[in-house]
């Protein structure tokens, strides 16, 4: 913010009458304008021209004491003062004070009247106010006779009137009785502005004769008491007692009232009347305003405070009772004394400049506005071409050092006037530069920077600007001068990045600024808009980048333009460094724009983007039932939230009631979302129920609330089951079934199934019926396979269904009587066979033909070789059925094994089961290739040898000749048959390669051999391995007491054994050595350690060495003596152990002697109860004497007490099962918090940790020894 500003001369604003703490401002305008010396500027002894501080105030004077006129005002120089009295001067000159007073010798009257004090030094002269000064002697009673007491009848109204001493103070009236107490006041008895008592009717106990009215001249300091008042009221005889409202004050029916703006109105209505009247306040044209009106004096009074023009307008009381309502209008013009609307302000100017004053009044009529110039109105000095009045405004131009003067400005009207003093100063202050030097200016690329060179002077002084080893500043098209002296760079850049100075003209003045331009704040990864589903978490981006210099960033999220904040008490919003912002457990609120703003002390950016919150879409509403039928309905809905998601479709449910299976929700249809309704089609006899889901992207919605319930009549039924067929099992008997109709589908009560059937040959044309509730039916005695007609018809309590269409069935089946004959085998190829057969005859068959079933078994191998033996086979692969559907005769095996033994035969089969079997049939299959071999595996005995080891084929298809070995070393680009080396071996399982290259990986490839070919190859690679050798590198980390050692094991390396040697670097010590280790073990751990010591490591063999420290504390040992030997610590121990056995006796023997008996203590008290004082019953005296039996407890009053207080804590109290006390005492504490140990208990089982016996012993080898 630049420290010199531009304001217009009329802006409003409080005089400062210290110019140190006046704001700084710019001290040119392009027209006019005025200064303010900024509180950084250095002078001295700058004048000021003269201010009332304290005005003259109007009052009235009742003695020569109440005459004081103050007046006071401040300056430099100080400033004197004058009066002018009526127009003319009054008095001598005054100095430090101008408070007017009055002399004794003069008279009051003499002072009456209206006067103005001058306040003058050499910059000018101030006006003070118009006071006037009115004068009258103190208000006095004048003899009043004693009225007559005033008789009234019951119920009428009265009057008394107070009538005080007039005077230009309005007095404050007080009725009171001869006691000075007031006359209690309510809506019945009220008083008046001037000052009288009203009655709106009388009751006897108003009769009094003290009625009194006191009137309060509180200027004059007097209270003027009245003669009193007696009034009689007597019980009024008339029939009519009631009467009509009227009002007492004001009088008539319409009043008028002139109020100046500003002052208080009070409006009056007093009425009378019986009963009471109530009174009611109106304004004609609006309502009345609670906040402007008041209702004072059991709203007899309205009342508005601080009058304004709104106020004027047409106001009505209206007074009612039983008996009727009178009203009265009142008329309130408001006009107003002269008001400022714009003041002028004291002001310092430079030579030159404009200057105008503003000075705008108000009124009622409209004031009369006149300017005078240090008392003297301006018409009556000489004419200035430069000084000129336009609508109430003073403009000065040109302004010189002759035109500093006070200047009065004054309003006025009929009704009063006002005053204002301004003080224009014009001065010539010295240039200085006000901004700081060597400042240093920091800006980001873009931006637009403003180097500050804040000067003021009177006249404003110019100022250059230069960049270092460049040139004038302005040369430079992105650079400009402000008018306050200021240099501004538009869209800086690196380049801008200099050393700057700033100059005042025509002086020696000037300063320097450094500008560093730095990189701009980017956001690089923006928020995105993305969509999410309700219940997940969004992370939306606003990674940035921003320059090194600079600090880290503030970032401000934003939702919809509000500040969203994250707190540890709410896990909703998490922001991370990074920038992100995680949104957790989305909802349908949290969808909105969001924003992220990247702040630093010199620039910000911003990004936004977006979440839509998606999610299933809200359940369908409003569900109808229309268009009711025996056979549909329309069922319609109104659509819920689509939750940002489109529906796509809707899914209708329902429910039956009168189908157990049926008795839950089901869906029915889905439609588009298009679809608001839908006619449904339903089955008769039954109570549905309806729901409605909708779809969209997200899922689909809860459902609906269900519909009202519908129920369908009974009708016969419109279907007959389907499926009719027979599963007859048995041979002499028929078993027909169906598939039965939905509990829904039967239509009506009484529901059943009638079962028609007949011999399908024509020997029975009658139709047999039975019915059944539900299938199967067995017909009995049918004979084995004979075929029916049978049909099956749906029938209720309404009729029956459809005529139903008739279907063949067939009685039981039994087993087929003939086998299959001419059974032969012809070989495609060496694993594959046709087998031919000859068909049986139907008749054999009793049942349908499904079919024949081949029956393979392999015997085994044609011949078996030692060397050769397969492996033992499953079940499964040595006997196989193959299924031949339907009337085939012929069939195609396959995958026989090689150089096997076959056995088949072949039988037809129905739904009975297989008939008899064909005779077997044998053939066996010729020799194949071999199978891979089982395994193969490598070993390197040496870097030139290779060990093959490998076992025999599981499957060696015919007998073994031999194996066929080959080997190569992968070379790219040739063929690996170029390359290829093989061996032919005989039938041994293991083969040692010699003369191998250490360094060449070989491909092997092994397959067994038989004499119908080669088998199927097993491939490995592999190398020789080298010799070993202990590791070279490792690595360590040592723990307290142990250390963990790693290695990389060598490649191709045989196994190498090695130890760990390791020395503690200290004197005295000997090497120790691990156990053996593998080199292939890459990792070993030495344990046993010592904490804190530095270690000497080696591998053996080998000669390379490391060193490393254990972790903690080094622990020291004890110097070597005697009493680190094995026999002393044992015969320590064993002295240590006695004295144990010892105490415990001990302690044993003292714990039975003191044992005493409870209930003699409790007796022993009882008896001595009635010797002791008051508050000591039920205790222990200290010096009441112990009996006998216990002594024991009694021994020493410090050391055994019966009282618990001096246990505290360490009480440990049991009671047993029954509540009973146990009571023991683990412990106790003497006065001085110390333990001791007399307790006569056994240890606490709640608290086992006894305190050590009183007799001292050494617990530790130490404790013999002493200190080392």
């Amino acid at each position: 913010m630049p420290l010199v500003q531009c304001q217009p001369a009329g802006r409003r604003g409080s005089n400062k009458t210290q110019l140190h703490l006046l704001l700084l401002f710019l001290s040119v305008l392009q027209t006019h304008g005025y200064i303010i010396i900024p509180p950084d500027y250095k002078y001295y002894n700058l004048k000021q021209a003269p201010k009332i501080t304290v005005q003259p105030v109007s009052h009235t004077a009742f003695s020569l004491d109440d005459v004081n006129l103050a007046c006071e005002g401040s300056g430099d120089p100080a400033p004197s003062f004058r009066w002018v009295k009526d127009g003319k001067e009054f008095r001598r000159e005054l100095f430090e004070s101008g408070t007017l007073t009055a002399e004794v010798k003069e008279e009051l009257r003499s002072y009456q009247g209206s006067y103005r004090c001058y306040v003058a030094n050499e910059l000018g002269t101030a006006v003070s106010d118009l006071a006037h000064l009115i004068t009258e002697p103190i208000p006095t009673l004048a003899k009043e006779k004693r009225q007559k007491t005033r008789s009234f009848e019951e119920g009428e109204s009265a009057v008394l009137y107070c009538n005080p001493p007039k005077s230009s103070v309005t007095p404050k009236i007080h009725w009171m009785d001869i006691q000075l107490r007031h006359i209690p006041l309510n809506e019945r008895v009220t008083t008046s502005l001037d000052g009288n008592l009203y009655f709106a009717n009388l009751i006897v106990n108003d009769s009094r004769e003290d009625y009194t009215c006191n009137a309060h001249y509180i200027s004059a300091s007097v209270i003027l008491p009245k003669e009193r008042i007696s009034i009689s009221v007597t019980p009024s005889n008339s029939v009519v007692k009631n009467r009509r409202p009227q009002l007492q004050k004001p009088a008539g029916s319409h009043s008028s009232y002139l109020v100046l703006r500003g002052q208080t109105l009070t409006l009056e209505c007093i009425p009378k009347g019986l009963p009471t009247p109530e009174v009611q306040w109106e304004r004609m044209d609006s309502p009345l305003s609670p906040a402007r009106v008041r209702m004072l004096k059991y709203k007899r009074w309205l009342q508005i405070e601080s009058v304004s023009e709104a106020d004027d307008g047409e106001y009505t009381c209206t007074a009612q009772n039983s008996q009727g309502s009178v009203k009265h209008h009142y008329s309130v013009t408001v006009e107003a004394a002269p008001y400022w609307t714009r003041r002028p302000e004291d002001h310092l100017y430079a030579p030159g400049e404009t200057v105008r004053l503003d000075c705008q009044a108000e009124g009622i009529p409209t004031p009369n506005i006149t300017w005078s110039i240090n008392g003297v109105p301006i018409a009556g000095t000489d004419s200035d071409s430069r000084r000129h009045v336009s609508s109430g405004t003073l403009i000065l131009t040109d302004v010189q050092y002759s035109d500093t003067a006070v200047y009065q400005c004054e309003a006025t009207n009929k009704h009063g006037n006002i005053l204002v003093n301004t003080r224009v100063h014009v001065v010539e202050l010295p240039p200085q530069i006000l901004t700081a030097d060597g400042l240093v200016y920091k800006a980001t690329e873009g931006q637009t920077a403003l180097l500050q060179c804040h000067t003021f002077g009177s006249p404003q002084p110019k100022v250059d600007w230069e960049i270092f080893n460049s040139g004038p500043a302005l040369a430079n098209a992105k650079m400009s001068q402000t008018s306050d002296g200021n240099l501004q760079i538009s869209d800086v850049s690196e380049d801008d990045s200099n050393m700057y100075t700033c100059s005042v003209r025509h002086s020696n003045r000037s300063i320097s600024a450094e500008l560093q331009v730095l990189n701009r704040t980017k956001i690089v990864d923006p928020p995105q808009d993305l969509r999410v589903l309700r219940g997940d978490d969004a992370v939306l981006q606003c990674k940035y980048t921003v320059d090194h210099k600079l600090k880290q960033p503030t970032i401000q999220w934003k939702k919809d333009k509000h500040k969203i904040t994250s707190s540890a008490n709410d896990d909703k919003y998490s922001e991370y460094t990074d920038g992100s912002l995680k949104i957790t457990d989305v909802q349908m609120e949290d969808s909105g724009i969001y924003s992220c703003e990247i702040s630093t002390k010199l620039d910000s950016v911003s990004a936004t983007g977006s979440i839509t919150v998606q999610d299933k879409p809200g359940s369908p509403y409003s569900l109808g039932l229309s268009e009711k039928k025996d056979r549909s309905v329309t069922l319609s809905w109104m659509p819920g939230a689509e939750n940002n998601s489109p529906v796509s479709e809707y899914v209708i449910e329902r429910k039956e009631e009168q189908n157990p299976e049926k008795g839950r929700w089901e869906e029915y249809r889905r439609v588009p979302q298009d679809i608001r309704h839908l006619e449904i089609h339903l089955q008769p006899y039954n109570t549905y129920h309806f729901r409605v889901r909708a779809v969209n992207g997200i899922g689909m919605s809860e459902p609906s609330p269900p519909s009202d319930s519908y129920s369908t009549p009974a009708a016969k039924p419109d279907m007959n089951p389907e499926n009719v067929t027979t599963v007859s099992t048995d041979s002499n008997s028929m078993v027909i079934t169906w598939q039965e109709l939905e509990q829904r589908q039967f239509n009506g009560p009484g529901f059943k199934y009638k079962i028609y059937w007949r011999q399908a040959s024509g020997s029975s044309p009658h139709w047999k019926e039975s019915s059944a509730s539900n299938p199967p039916f067995i017909v009995n005695g049918t004979g084995t396979f004979i075929p029916f007609e049978i049909k099956v018809q749906a029938v209720n309590e309404l009729g029956v269904g459809p005529e139903p269409d008739a279907e063949i069935g067939y009685s039981g089946e039994d087993l087929p009587l003939e086998a299959p004959s001419e059974v032969a085998v012809t070989e495609l190829n060496k694993t594959t066979v046709l087998v031919r057969w000859s068909p049986v005859s139907m008749e054999s068959v009793r049942g349908h033909l499904l079919g024949y079933k081949i029956h393979l078994r392999k015997k085994g191998p044609r011949t078996h070789s030692r060397r050769s033996l397969p492996m033992q086979e499953p079940a499964a692969d040595r006997n196989r059925v193959i299924v031949v559907h339907g009337n085939k005769v012929e069939m195609v095996v396959s995958d026989l094994q090689f150089y096997s033994n076959y056995t088949l035969t072949v039988a037809p089969f129905n739904s009975k089961g297989e008939g008899p079997h064909s005779k077997a049939y044998h053939f066996s299959t010729p020799e194949g290739a071999p199978g891979p071999v089982s395994f193969l595996t490598f070993e390197s005995p040496s870097e030139t040898e290779m060990t093959l080891r490998w076992g025999a084929p599981n499957k060696p298809n015919g007998v073994l000749t031999g194996y066929l070995l080959q080997y190569y070393e992968p070379v790219p680009g040739i063929s690996s048959e170029q390359l290829m080396e093989s061996i032919n071996l005989p039938l041994d399982t293991e083969f040692t390669l010699k003369g191998l290259n250490p360094q060449i990986q070989y491909h092997f490839m092994l397959r067994a051999l038989t004499a119908a070919g080669d088998g199927e190859p097993i491939e490995i690679e592999g190398a020789t391995l080298l010799d070993g050798e202990p590791p070279s590198a490792i690595n360590i980390e040592a723990g307290q007491t142990s250390v963990n050692v790693s290695w990389v094991p060598g490649e191709r390396q045989r196994n190498f054994a090695f130890s760990f040697r390791y020395l503690k670097k200290r004197e005295g010590g000997e090497w120790e050595e691990s156990e053996k280790v593998n080199s292939s073990q890459a990792f070993y751990q030495l344990q046993g350690l010592t904490p804190g010591v530095q270690y000497h490591l080696k591998i053996h063999p080998g000669n390379n060495s490391w060193e490393f420290k254990t972790a903690g504390p080094e622990l020291h040992e004890l110097p070597s003596s005697f009493a680190t030997q094995g026999w002393f610590i044992g015969l320590i121990s064993a002295m240590v152990l006695l004295l144990l056995v010892l105490l415990i006796l001990c302690y044993i023997k003292k714990s039975k002697g003191g044992k005493y008996s409870v209930k003699e203590n409790e007796e022993d008290q009882v008896n001595g109860a009635h010797t002791k004082k008051d508050g000591e019953f039920g205790e222990y005296n200290d010096n009441e004497k112990c009996s006998t039996n216990q002594q024991s407890v009694c021994e020493s009053k410090s050391s055994s007490n019966d009282s618990l207080a001096d246990y505290g804590d360490s009480v440990d109290i049991q009671f047993n099962e029954d509540g009973s006390f146990i009571g023991q005492y683990s412990g106790r504490r003497d006065p001085n918090g110390h333990a001791t140990h007399g307790s006569s208990g056994a240890t606490s089982p709640i608290n086992p940790n006894m305190p050590p016996p009183s007799i001292s012993f050494p617990t530790s080898v130490t404790g013999f020894l002493g200190p080392n």
